[in-house]
């Protein structure tokens, strides 16, 4: 029988596992992924899991990938510098909409254009205003193209975008390929955060691809979406977006399969963040209002997931303001300094043994900064330029680069470039110290961890008594925050609403005393009704006390830290396709095509007609993406509206599915 190789590339490891006969695990591996070149972790973890499991690679049928890399990205603020085209909207819209946020100082421009609800051309497209801009060098990488209405007729998108090839060669994301829905300037994120990964996702393919095909291995390429589904490597880098929750996903895919579980909470601790979600009667539900991940909405479609910026690599933040102090874990992801020291021994001791010799605490102590060679830093500033020129090739202390204020501004935006990566003590040193975790430098560990325990709080007092002490508090920072990760995404999916919001809920006095077992004139008690399946390669040494906190099962399966990697290889392949009927006058229905609106005389007629071009379309991608016994099934939401004695059909939506297997190699 064919054997499938499963990889999943994290924030900090990189999983492989081999599968036969999509029954049996026979071999998995890990290792370190290398964000500079991250072909470096996946052909180090394909190559332990060939040598664990001595398979013959003419044998591997099937090889899928899944990763968190746009999920991190996105959270972290990080990808390339991406240029959105917004047509037919009012600049205002930026602000409105919080594009202007995501965009973060990457160039846009609002033009005249776009069309009305039923397709007809509100106002020309003013391509002079695009070309004049476009020849004034944006530095972008790529582009996004949303215009007003572009569901109802793409003309313009489409427009725009072959003007944006022909001056630039950059590859331009256009929001009607990206979701069929209204509401533009949500299309117009979903299609700017497109943009923007879409360099970062292709390297990361070609890389794993060429990578892949040195060790023999020449079996198709499947890469996981955000709803758990297989495409191809080629739809992959063309529409990267679907991948945020890939890794996640994959995991829930995994999780179902290694556990058989048919409800449970799903949480997966991953070095950046942890990914809760809701299995029910065995299946993930897919977010009607699209994906979540960071502070932005998308409209990709994807498991209705809540994704939090805590795991194993977060950031530790020194709480001192008030008498007792405290630490608070991330959202960002920095590099453990263990791991750090690992890689680069005496820069980093030498550094920590002198911060140990000074008398007083200082502000940037355990902390850490090194450039991640080969990236792209076409943009930058003034001062970006500068600081990265400080920081050069080697490992430095963050107290050595930074001069002022401001070039901590400078140093956060080149963090989100991916063109620095910043060090810190994390919940992995306080492991190392504590002895749960021997892989890197604990030595490193200790020594930084003994540097942020000196800080005084508040009242004057040490933060901590010691390394041990701190090590402690950041383990049990890190059961508080899974917990209320856990509650809270349980609340969203409860059937009854409490009043506040699942925040709120899950922080709520009344619930966290209920976990302690209040006792007094009020007995309150607390916690989660269904077990948690516990997945991550850290899930073993945190969530034992997560499920005594919440007082439910944890259940912690075999190979559960490379259950994405299983995901990755076990998944089917699934295509959607979506497409509205309007009826813009009494007799009149309208369907909205990629090659512009068609009118039919009938409602059936339309209806039908636009079923036949999703059908094919979904048909012919999912056989693009490598499926084979596709079956295809189709639904249709009608709205109609009560008029005296008859109903007056007013819109229809019909999304078709196409779903087979993936093919495998024989």
């Amino acid at each position: 029988m064919a054997l499938l190789l499963g990889v999943d590339t994290g924030g900090t490891y990189t999983d492989a596992v081999l599968i036969r006969d999509e029954r049996e695990v026979i071999a998995s591996a890990k290792a370190l992924t290398t964000r500079a070149d991250l072909a470096v972790g996946i052909g180090a973890a394909v190559e332990a899991v060939l040598r664990e499991s001595g398979a013959n690679v003419g044998d591997i049928g099937l090889a899928s990938l899944s990763t968190t890399l746009a999920t991190n990205a996105l959270v972290e603020g990080q990808g390339g510098r991406a240029g959105l085209v917004y047509i037919g909207f009012r600049a205002a819209d930026l602000q409105a909409h919080g594009l202007a946020e995501a965009l973060g100082g990457d160039p846009a421009i609002v033009l005249n254009g776009g069309h009305n609800h039923a397709g007809g051309e509100a106002m020309p497209l003013d391509k002079e205003a695009l070309l004049a801009w476009l020849e004034t060098g944006t530095g972008a990488e790529a582009y996004a193209v949303a215009s007003l209405f572009a569901t109802r007729n793409p003309a313009h998108e489409l427009a725009a975008a072959e003007t944006i090839r022909a001056v630039t060669g950059r590859p331009v994301s256009l929001s009607h390929h990206l979701s069929a829905k209204l509401n533009g300037p949500k299309r117009a994120l979903t299609a700017l955060l497109n943009a923007r990964l879409i360099g970062m996702i292709a390297r990361l393919i070609d890389r794993a691809e060429g990578k892949l095909g040195e060790l023999g291995i020449h079996a198709p390429l499947m890469v996981v979406r955000g709803d758990g589904a297989l495409i191809s490597a080629d739809q992959a880098r063309e529409r990267p977006i679907e991948t945020i929750l890939s890794g996640p996903a994959a995991s829930i895919v995994g999780a179902r399969w290694l556990t058989g579980a048919a409800h449970a909470l799903v949480s997966d601790i991953g070095g950046t963040t942890t990914d809760v979600a809701v299995l029910r009667e065995g299946r993930p539900a897919i977010d009607p209002e699209g994906a979540r991940v960071g502070p932005w909405r998308t409209m990709v479609e994807a498991v209705a997931m809540r994704t939090f910026g805590l795991g194993g690599d977060s950031e530790v933040h020194v709480r001192d303001e008030g008498l007792e102090g405290g630490v608070i874990l991330g959202p960002r992801r920095v590099v453990p300094v263990s791991l750090m020291a690992a890689e680069a021994r005496e820069a980093v001791h030498g550094v920590l043994e002198e911060q140990l010799r000074a008398v007083a605490p200082g502000e940037h102590d355990a902390r850490f900064v090194r450039a991640v060679p080969g990236i792209e830093a076409g943009g930058l500033g003034e001062r970006e330029e500068a600081l990265l020129g400080r920081i050069g090739v080697d490992v430095r202390p963050v107290g050595k680069v930074l001069k002022t204020r401001m070039d901590g501004a400078a140093l956060t935006r080149l963090v989100r470039r991916g063109l620095v990566q910043v060090a810190g003590i994390t919940p992995s040193d306080a492991s190392h110290v504590l002895g749960g975790l021997d892989s890197w430098d604990a030595e490193a560990a200790r020594m930084a961890l003994e540097l942020v325990a000196r800080k005084r709080t508040g009242s004057g007092n040490r933060l901590a008594e010691g390394p041990e002490h701190l090590a402690r508090m950041i383990v049990d920072r890190l059961t508080h925050q899974t917990s209320l990760a856990l509650l809270e995404t349980a609340f969203a999916e409860e059937d009854m609403d409490f009043g506040l919001s699942p925040t709120a809920l899950a922080e709520h006095v009344l619930m966290q005393k209920g976990l302690d077992g209040h006792r007094g004139l009020v007995r309150i008690e607390s916690g989660l009704a269904v077990p948690v399946i516990g997945l991550g390669a850290s899930a073993a040494s945190y969530y034992g006390a997560v499920g005594a906190r919440l007082g439910c099962e944890m259940i912690l399966p075999a190979h559960g830290g490379v259950a994405n990697a299983i995901g990755a290889v076990v998944g089917r392949v699934t295509i959607r396709r979506g497409g509205t009927v309007t009826s813009p006058s009494e007799g009149k229905y309208r369907v909205h095509l990629e090659s512009g609106p068609e009118d039919y005389a009938a409602s059936d007629a339309a209806m039908a007609a636009l079923e036949a071009v999703l059908r094919a379309e979904a048909q012919a991608e999912a056989e693009a993406a490598g499926a084979v016994d596709i079956h295809v099934t189709a639904r249709r939401a009608v709205k109609e509206a009560q008029a005296e004695a008859r109903r007056v059909f007013l819109e229809a939506e019909i999304v078709v599915e196409a779903s087979g297997r993936p093919r495998i190699a024989v």
